[in-house]
């Protein structure tokens, strides 16, 4: 029996750093394309967190001033802009160590 399940495994770290990025104002969508997650799990792992701040931390994000809440929302996108980069970066040295070396002639 052949399955689509990829079985790939993420850490917390991960799975909360992807729920920050659609929390910046990313789609679920665009997310889960650019971190190759389902959009299914991506949007599960959203609940369960809004759930567990509901939880936890009530009011926490009601309270801030405005200045804190525009420093939270760049550091996200920095955060998510410089995964981005990583992503590339990783995809140019896969792509170059491919080539054959007289191809760039």
């Amino acid at each position: 029996m052949n399955s689509n399940r990829s079985g790939r495994r993420y850490d917390r770290e991960f799975k909360s750093n992807a729920v920050a990025l659609v929390r910046a104002g990313r789609t679920i969508t665009e997310v889960g394309r650019d971190l190759g997650v389902s959009k299914w799990s991506l949007g599960h792992w959203v609940r369960r967190a809004e759930e567990g701040e509901m939880l936890s931390e009530p009011k926490t994000l009601a309270l801030e001033r405005p200045e804190q809440r525009e420093l939270r929302r760049l550091r996200q996108e920095l955060e998510y802009v410089s995964r981005q980069r990583d992503i590339l970066k990783k995809a140019l040295g896969i792509c170059s160590a491919e080539m054959p070396p007289h191809a760039s002639r």
